[in-house]
């Protein structure tokens, strides 16, 4: 099927050249050229894995919330478990090894929802979005060295008040969250 919208043409790409390695990612320049004016542009990309999040519902239908403090803005956030796909492993391997990481909880019910990309800006990964039905605390969280984690159920009313009261600020929680549940209504 044709798209009946209209996109700009994909820009060149003329080089690449390995930037500085930080944790968590590595840098790339590309240099691509403007396909509306050709100029040749630098541009920084930031390569890393892909992420997952988990949407962990209980039999009795609360939601597997964590919260924890995240460096980039400096606070507490309210989200749901996720964290990175580790080499060798699929999405899937990562969401149930997340879980059970972040909060203890396992289920043999799971259900993909689907990938977005994490920040196709400046990042060349993607979030995968699972769901894990009915979730129960079967084991111990195994926090790595920069994770201090608390975990709690919510319902979906409670949710969506951390939504409309600025503490669930996430985009891809809120992303997956927004595949299983109408947070908005």
């Amino acid at each position: 099927m044709l798209d009946p919208y209209p996109s700009p043409p994909l820009w060149p790409y003329i080089r690449s050249e390995p930037g500085p390695r930080i944790p968590l990612f590595n840098v790339r320049l590309d240099w691509l050229e403007n396909p509306r004016t050709r100029e040749v542009l630098q541009r920084l990309v930031l390569e890393t894995a892909d992420w997952v999040n988990v949407v962990a519902v209980t039999a009795e239908g609360r939601v597997v919330i964590v919260r924890q403090f995240r460096f980039g803005i400096g606070k507490i956030t309210t989200e749901i478990p996720g964290g990175i796909v580790d080499p060798g492993e699929t999405s899937g391997e990562a969401a149930r090894r997340e879980l059970l990481e972040e909060t203890g909880y396992t289920t043999e019910d799971w259900v993909y929802l689907g990938a977005v990309e994490a920040n196709p800006a400046i990042q060349n990964n993607f979030c995968h979005h699972w769901l894990a039905r009915g979730v129960m605390k079967s084991g111990e969280m195994e926090l790595g060295e920069g994770e201090d984690i608390t975990v709690m159920e919510m319902t979906l009313d409670e949710i969506k008040s951390e939504i409309h009261g600025g503490r669930l600020l996430h985009s891809l929680a809120l992303s997956a969250l927004g595949r299983v549940f109408n947070l908005w209504g």
